[in-house]
């Protein structure tokens, strides 16, 4: 049985489209993100909305491979495509756009699109330790908080950067307990439609509708849970996914995992939960701009060396998912992933004794059918460990 509310979260999708312009028609400031390193605070604070952009798509890929070589990560090539190709809605009503050095390939990328729309990219540490790293972090926090001023024409403060700290935290928290529905078993939700309901409230500017959306829609799988109803046996083995980030349209992998009897019910990745394990400090005594470079810097992305964190991240959510299996989703040409999938492979099957799939695809459908056999035998594998 499907939660109704999943319904909004499908009309959602139209629904955020008119929201983001009507606020550009109101003559509302409206922010591009996307990484999970953006942040959102700041925006908030300056008075604009912060929205996610598109790149999980195939089609806009061919209008991108125009510019970028073909040889290079599926986000990358939607991201752009989707901007040259004016089909991303929420890029056509940003007034400027923010972005991180997360990856070579995504900072030359960027030199393109900035000359599409302006662009603030931000300088991320490649290292989570020290107070160098930290401290570099935090005056990149302050310089974009003074080029987003100066951009919008407006004063940031200190008791605004406060009140949208709080304000990120509670959606915060209200995500977290979604993705907490899951940890029943056998799951009362889809892998496939926390999913959706995750990657839309991204395009939702409007926090405290999406908080709302978030809650009820939480509150129907809590009660699907309390009178014991699920897609899926009791028997179905539990996922784990970890990787690159997913999205509508190139969530292929975790359908394939789910029409071979898998139940998907942690993601590990950027569009899932790695965002959301740590707040911001909301204690006043705290430095604001220090406060915020903790909280983002502290992301377990691939980018960063050592990424002790992810691993940390895995095994905590691995038990408390009670996950049968964990499966590694790797784009083409994401190299940090991809390389670091052999650490992954290695702490999975080593310390936490667990089986461990690594799959590397695209966002095409052309190799589905290899990836099905592929996910089948893993799937006999567990269910016969």
């Amino acid at each position: 049985m499907r939660p109704q509310s999943m319904k909004v979260f499908d009309e959602l999708r139209n629904l955020n489209v008119l929201t983001v312009q009507n606020a550009k028609q109101n003559g509302e400031r409206v922010v591009g993100c996307y990484c999970t390193y953006s942040p959102q605070e700041i925006i908030l604070a300056a008075g604009a909305h912060a929205v996610t952009l598109c790149g999980t798509r195939q089609e806009p890929i061919a209008a991108a491979e125009r510019d970028l070589p073909r040889n290079l990560c599926p986000l990358i090539k939607s991201s752009y495509g989707f901007a040259v190709s004016k089909k991303c809605p929420y890029f056509e009503a940003a007034d400027v756009l923010v972005a991180e050095t997360t990856c070579d390939g995504k900072k030359k990328m960027y030199e393109l699109m900035s000359k599409i729309k302006p662009m603030h990219v931000m300088n991320l540490p490649q290292s989570q330790t020290g107070e160098q790293a930290l401290a570099a972090w935090a005056k990149e926090m302050e310089i974009f908080k003074d080029w987003l001023a100066e951009k919008f024409a407006v004063e940031i403060t200190e008791e605004d950067l406060r009140k949208a700290i709080k304000l990120m935290n509670r959606e915060r928290e209200a995500m977290r307990r979604l993705h907490a529905t899951t940890k029943v078993k056998p799951s009362p939700v889809t892998g496939v439609d926390l999913l959706v309901a995750v990657w839309t409230k991204g395009f939702n500017i409007n926090k405290e509708d999406g908080i709302k959306l978030v809650e009820d829609l939480t509150a129907e799988i809590e009660e699907l849970a309390s009178q014991g109803i699920s897609p899926f046996s009791p028997e179905a083995p539990r996922i784990l996914l970890t990787g690159c980030p997913v999205g509508f349209g190139s969530e292929k992998v975790v359908r394939l995992l789910e029409e071979c009897g898998a139940s998907v019910v942690a993601f590990e990745n950027c569009s899932g939960y790695k965002a959301l394990d740590r707040l911001v400090d909301e204690d006043e005594n705290k430095d604001v701009m220090i406060a915020l470079a903790e909280k983002y810097l502290s992301i377990p992305c691939s980018c960063m060396t050592p990424n002790e964190g992810r691993l940390e991240l895995i095994n905590k959510l691995a038990k408390e998912y009670q996950v049968d299996a964990v499966v590694d989703l790797t784009w083409q040409a994401c190299h940090t992933y991809n390389i670091e999938a052999f650490v992954i492979r290695d702490y999975v099957q080593n310390q936490l004794n667990l089986p461990y799939l690594h799959l590397e695809t695209d966002y095409s459908e052309s190799d589905v059918e290899q990836l099905r056999v592929r996910v089948q035998a893993f799937l006999e594998l567990v269910q016969g460990a």
